[in-house]
This record gives structure tokens, sequence and C-alpha cells, in this order.
């Protein structure tokens, strides 16, 4: 197990998340100690889950403007991903998921099953991404969905069949990786 000297944390923006440079020292293999430098962002951790309907044989995706992927050359900047959000503070990752699911897709479902969690980008990112599944039916529908306009979401909701899903992962029309994720995770496992 490395051993790890955190000798100073600068915090470089703190806006609305936290990017932080990390000096420390990290001792190698044969012992010897090594000086390292590193940016870390903290935007805490996130949740996800894909949405699934065995009986219509369906998938609720949305569709949402990303500022990042847009810069680094996605055309319109729009995404197609698994329903998702960060994690409050006061709140379990369940807890999350669920609310998330309630705002963005309108369904308010009761049952949500963890798959994996993961780290989305280890090198500079602190975020630690728990990955769901649930089923839900039409009677669940208990809103209109969309995100909080008062944190300035605009989400679309997309209601298709699963094969539909599988053909636009295979086409490479769908580029986010936790919804790449989940979408493996239905077919590896059946679950439509």
């Amino acid at each position: 197990m490395p051993q790890v000297k955190i000798k100073h944390t600068t915090i470089l923006s703190d806006e609305h998340y936290v990017l932080k440079r990390i000096d420390y020292e990290l001792q190698q293999e044969e012992g010897k100690w090594k000086n390292q430098q590193r940016e870390v962002f903290d935007h805490g951790n996130a949740v996800t889950a894909l949405l699934y309907n065995k009986e219509s044989k369906t998938v609720i995706l949305t569709r949402q403007f990303r500022i990042a992927t847009y810069v680094n050359g996605n055309e319109d900047g729009i995404l197609t991903e698994t329903c998702a959000g960060l994690i409050d503070t006061s709140e379990s990752p369940e807890a999350t998921i669920k609310r998330e699911i309630k705002e963005e897709t309108g369904y308010a479902v009761e049952n949500v099953e963890k798959v994996y969690q993961a780290y989305t980008s280890a090198g500079s990112l602190t975020e630690l991404l728990y990955l769901y599944v649930a089923s839900y039916t039409e009677d669940q529908k208990a809103g209109g969905g969309g995100g909080l306009q008062k944190e300035g979401e605009d989400v679309q909701i997309m209601e298709i069949p699963f094969d539909d899903a599988v053909q636009m992962l295979e086409k490479g029309e769908i580029q986010d990786a936790k919804t790449i994720i989940l979408l493996q995770y239905a077919l590896l496992k059946s679950l439509i």
C-alpha cells in the first residue's frame, strides 16, 4: 500500500465547486519519496440510474445541454444520458437517485438496485459515481419531470424502445460513459 504525505493544499477556485492544487510526497516501491503536484477537482459524488420497463421493453433517457462537451467538440452540446445528479451532503446515494429520477423524469420509483460504484476520472476528479437500475411502470408517473428550473436544468425526457437505445449506442450516438455502462449492464443481465 503506497504511503502518502500531503505537504500543502492550495484552493485555486471555489466558486461553485472546489479546484485544489495538492503538493504531496509519494513513497515509491524502492522506498524513495517522490514529490508530486496535481490539480484535483471536487464537485462531490454522484448518482445515475437507468429506468427500464420490461413489459413495454422501453428505457427512459434524458437529453440536455452540457457545456463541457460543447467546448470539447460536441457540436450542439446535447448529450443523451441516464438520469443523474450530485449527492446532497444530507442524503444517501439511494435517496438522491430517487429524488433525481422524480425531478428529471417525473417518475416516483420506489425500488432502485445499485449495480456498481466507480471513480469517473481518477486522474483529476474526486467523484465517486453510484450506478443504479430501476424498473418503472406508467402508474408511477407523478409529475412532468424536466429538472429544476431554479438550478438552470432543462431536461428533455426520452422514453424509447430498449432496442433503439442499443442501436444508438452501437452507432456512437450515445457518448456519455455512465449511460454506456448502464446500457451494457442491461444487455449483459438481460434486464429487458
